[in-house]
This record gives structure tokens, sequence and C-alpha cells, in this order.
């Protein structure tokens, strides 16, 4: 990741933190903008300036890390609502339709979002995109007894697709569920994401797809302008 994008996922998540309130349940996002919103909180609440604050992990390396920065946790089963939900994206059409799951919590991650009374995308301006699914596979978690099925299924669809392996250890990659991951991809991108994302989640064996439509309330983009780094708000169309 290059300093200047870095930079840019560090101004948007800290002004999606400036959302949050005292006495809120807040969801945390997985991925590196939003493994810098929760650094963030972190500070906020250490230096007081945020009290009484509830997290809901999205993945197990969120809890971890603000477990590490003495957020409290609570979980899915133990709340009733979600004040603000706040994690990052793959990519972000204009309708804020986006694809999520490039670290394989998209499952949790869309429990999450639904949950909340208002959910917020954190991104930098690459993540921006005009149709869905050209650049970024889409990912598909699958039953591993399922997935030979599941690949089949989404080739009738038009969708190639791939079952993620893992890098640094041999073997596909294991969500934090137990389940395997295919990546699939559309010849032409997705350009009816409701369509796409109902279909493939009507097929046995899959349990949840990256596409998450109609959820977020608001995108905060982080871009550079005049060698300046900004944030704003992307319009919905």
């Amino acid at each position: 990741m290059s300093e200047i994008q870095t930079k840019m996922k560090k101004a948007v998540a800290i002004a999606a933190v400036n959302e949050i309130k005292d006495d809120m349940v807040v969801g945390l996002g997985s991925g590196s903008t939003a493994a810098l919103m929760i650094e963030e909180l972190g500070r906020k609440i250490k230096n007081g300036s945020l009290k009484n604050i509830l997290g809901v992990a999205t993945s197990f390396q969120g809890e971890v890390m603000a477990s590490e920065l003495g957020i409290r946790l609570s979980t899915l089963s133990q709340i009733s609502k979600i004040d603000i939900a706040i994690d990052g994206a793959d990519e972000v059409d204009s309708s804020f339709n986006l694809i999520k799951g490039g670290g394989a919590c998209h499952v949790q991650e869309k429990l999450v979002a639904s949950l909340a009374n208002k959910f917020i995308v954190v991104v930098d301006s690459t993540k921006i995109v005009n149709v869905l699914n050209q650049r970024f596979l889409l990912p598909i978690e699958v039953l591993p007894s399922a997935w030979k099925m599941v690949k089949t299924k989404l080739e009738n669809l038009g969708a190639e697709s791939f079952l993620r392996m893992a890098v640094n250890k041999a073997g596909p990659i294991v969500t934090d569920q137990g389940n395997l991951v295919l990546d699939a991809k559309f010849e032409n991108g997705i350009e009816d994401p409701s369509y796409v994302e109902k279909e493939i989640n009507n097929i046995p064996g899959v349990l949840e797809n990256g596409l998450f439509v109609g959820k977020a309330d608001d995108v905060l983009i982080g871009e550079v302008c005049d060698e300046e780094v900004r944030v704003k708000y992307l319009q919905k169309t």
C-alpha cells in the first residue's frame, strides 16, 4: 500500500469515527481501512473523548485488535441493535452497492450492516467503480462439501469461479465460520447487483455472497486534491 493511499484511508477512518457519540453500540468492520478506524476509536476511548462505547466485531482479527485497544465488545446474540456500523469495501458503485469479502469476513459484515441503524462505508478513491466485478472478484462463502456444485451453478449463471487458496499455508482459505470461499467473475461485471445477489444466495450450499445491496447509508471517500488529502461524501445516483 502506498503512503498516499494510507493517508486517504486514515482520513476517512477519522471522519467516520467523528460520527460516533457516547453510549453507542458500534459495528467494527474488517480490513485495512476499518483497522485504522478501530485504532482511532480506541484512541478516543482512551483519552476520554468517547465514553461507554460497546463494539461488535465482524471478524476475529477485529475482535483481537479491539480487545488490545481497550474497546468493550459484545456479540450479535447479546444485543438488539447497532447504532452505527463502519466498514470498508473492495468496490463501490454510484448507487452505493458494494462488493466486500476480500478478507473473507463478508458473512459477519453483512449481519452487522443489516442490524445497524446507520452503515457508513469508508474507502479510498481507488475503490469507486462504474460497474461492480470488472476489477474485483465476488467472494462467495460456501459449505466445504458443496463448493464443486456451487461452482457449476455459478457457471450456469455466467460466472467463472475459483476456490480461494491460502498464501502462507497449503490448501484453501477457511473462514471464521469454517467454510470455503469461491471468488467469482462475471464476464461483463455485475450490472444488476440485486438480481445477482439473490440468485447466488438461492444456490444450495451458499452461505452468503459479498454483494451488499441497499445496505450503505453514507460512503466516505478519501481522495487527493491539489496534493492534499481530503474526505468527501459520495452522492448516490
